[in-house]
């Protein structure tokens, strides 16, 4: 019994592949990242003293409001620390790898 060649077969025949090429307004660096991540950071912490010294003056009654600062401040600045930390203990832990 003879096996027949598949009609309208063609070998596979690569072509080069059109990739675009990567540019500057494609997606923002890792400095440029962690500098605006700092800067929110900053943000939030002035919000929230300035929310908290507006309470203590008498120039708002709204509580709530203060707090929520404080904790998108305290989960923030908590955010940052724990970043910062992974990072010095990954740098540690490649500054220790044997060469």
């Amino acid at each position: 019994m003879a096996i027949g060649p598949i009609s309208g077969f063609q070998p596979f025949q690569p072509t080069q592949i059109h990739r675009p090429e990567p540019s500057q307004s494609a997606g923002a660096g890792f400095a440029e990242r962690v500098g605006n991540a700092v800067e929110d950071l900053a943000a939030s912490q002035n919000k929230a003293a300035e929310s908290a010294k507006a309470f203590e003056l008498g120039k708002t009654s709204d509580l709530a409001s203060v707090m929520v600062d404080q904790q998108i401040s305290s989960l923030g600045f908590q955010f940052a620390l724990n970043v910062r930390n992974k990072a010095l203990s990954a740098y540690r832990d490649i500054m220790n790898m044997p060469v």
